[in-house]
C-alpha cells in the first residue's frame, strides 16, 4: 500500500511483531488440524468430502448453499453478576437461541458436532432506551471471542454513544460456545479437519443471517457488520449472500484461508508435508475450501457500501490478500492504517471514516 515515508519505521517494526505472534497462533491451529490430517485413512475421507464441497462451489448455486434462516426463537436474558458488562451504564442483554443449522455435506450431518454448547448461539446486545436503533454487529477474529477485549479494542462504545445499538456475536466453536473439554476458544473450528471448517463457516454465516432478520424484525431501521480477521472473514462472506445489510467492513480479513496458512509457521510446513504425504494439491485444498471464500461470490450488496480496512504491516493477513479481496469487491472502498493485525496504529482515523461511512447508509 502506499503509505507516508514517515510510517514506513512503525510499519516494518509492526510486520516484524507480527510474524512472531502469528507463529504462536499457527502452534494452535496446527495443533488442531494435525491430528485428523495426519493418517492415511482420515486423509483418504478429507480429500473425498472435500471434492463434496469443490462441485457445490462449481455449481454456483449461492442460494442453496446459502438458504435463509427460518425465524430465530430468540431469548432475551439479562447479564449475570459474573459476565462481562459495558462501562457506561450501557444497557445490555445476553441473546440466545437455538441454531438451526444443517451441515451442506450429508455425510457430516451426524459427524458434525451437535453439542449444546455449540449449537446455542450467544451473543450481548447493547440497546438504547428509547427504541432500536441501527445496529452495528461485530464478529470477532479466532480465539478473541472476549466481549471486553473487542469492545475495548475497536471503541464499540464509541459507536454506541454515537446512537448506534451494538450487538457482539460469539463465534462457533468460541467463548460460550466451546465445548467444556477443548483448551482453547475456537480449537473446535479446525480441530475436525478443513471439511469440519467448511461448516463451520458456513454454520457462522446462518446464525448471523438468523440475528440479522430477528433485529429487522424487532424494528432496527438498519443492521451493518464489521469484524476482525476471522470475523472479517465472515463480514466479506455475508456481503456475497445477505442482501438486507446496510454496510459491510471487514477489517484485516482472512481473504484466502489456504494460501494464508502456507505462510505461516507451522502451518505452512504442516500443510505441505501432508499434500506430499497424501498426493494433495494445493490446487485441491483451495477448490475444496472456495465455497465460503468471498472471493468465489459476487456482492449482494452495491460496492458502495463495502469498505476494506487493512493494515499495511499486518502479516497475519498481509496487505496483498487484502488487496485481492478490493480488487474483487470493484468500486468498494479500502482505508490503510499503519499498523499490524493486532496493533491498529492511529486507529482513530479509520474509526471515525466508518462512522461516517455507517452514517451515510443507514441514516439515508
Amino acid at each position: 500500500p502506499r503509505m507516508p515515508a514517515t510510517q514506513w519505521p512503525q510499519i516494518g517494526a509492526s510486520a516484524a511483531a507480527d510474524r512472531v505472534l502469528r507463529t504462536g497462533l499457527g502452534v494452535l491451529i496446527s495443533a488442531a488440524l494435525r491430528e485428523t490430517l495426519y493418517s492415511r485413512k482420515t486423509a483418504a475421507r478429507e480429500r473425498q468430502l472435500l471434492r463434496f464441497y469443490a462441485e457445490q462451489a462449481d455449481a454456483g448455486d449461492i442460494q442453496a448453499l446459502f438458504e435463509t434462516p427460518e425465524p430465530a426463537a430468540v431469548r432475551r436474558e439479562p447479564l449475570r453478576p459474573w459476565q462481562w458488562h459495558p462501562r457506561g451504564d450501557i444497557p445490555a442483554e445476553t441473546l440466545r437461541f437455538e441454531s438451526r443449522y444443517r451441515p451442506v455435506c450429508p455425510q457430516l450431518r451426524d459427524a458434525y458436532p451437535h453439542q449444546q454448547a455449540t449449537r446455542t448461539v450467544h451473543a450481548q446486545h447493547w440497546t438504547h432506551p428509547d427504541g432500536p436503533r441501527p445496529t452495528l454487529v461485530f464478529l470477532h477474529g479466532f480465539t478473541l471471542s472476549s466481549y471486553a477485549v473487542n469492545s475495548w479494542g475497536f471503541s464499540l462504545p464509541w459507536f454506541y454513544k454515537k446512537g448506534y445499538d451494538v450487538l457482539l456475536y460469539t463465534l462457533p466453536f468460541h467463548g460460550a460456545r466451546r465445548p467444556w473439554y477443548e483448551p482453547f476458544s475456537g480449537q473446535g473450528y479446525f480441530a475436525g479437519g478443513l471439511a469440519h471448517m467448511n461448516e463451520a463457516m458456513l454454520n457462522a454465516v446462518h446464525d448471523v443471517r438468523a440475528l440479522v432478520g430477528y433485529l429487522l424484525d424487532r424494528g432496527a431501521p438498519s443492521v451493518g457488520v464489521s469484524g476482525l480477521s476471522l470475523g472479517g472473514y465472515i463480514s466479506a462472506l455475508l456481503a456475497a449472500v445477505e442482501p438486507r445489510l446496510a454496510f459491510c467492513i471487514p477489517n484485516s480479513p482472512v481473504v484466502t484461508p489456504i494460501d494464508m496458512a502456507l505462510d505461516w509457521n507451522p502451518t505452512g510446513p504442516l500443510l505441505r508435508w501432508m499434500m506430499r504425504r497424501h498426493g494433495i494439491s494445493l490446487r485441491e485444498l483451495r477448490h475444496g475450501t472456495a465455497l465460503h471464500s468471498p472471493l468465489t461470490w459476487q456482492p449482494a450488496i452495491d460496492a458502495d457500501r463495502l469498505m476494506i480496512i487493512g493494515g499495511a504491516g499486518d502479516r497475519f493477513t498481509p496487505p496483498r490478500f487484502v488487496r485481492l479481496l478490493h480488487e474483487h469487491w470493484r468500486g468498494s472502498h479500502l482505508h490503510w492504517f499503519p499498523g499490524n493485525h493486532i496493533l491498529h496504529l492511529q486507529q482513530g482515523d479509520y474509526l471515525r471514516l466508518m462512522k461516517r461511512f455507517m452514517d451515510g447508509h443507514c441514516h439515508e
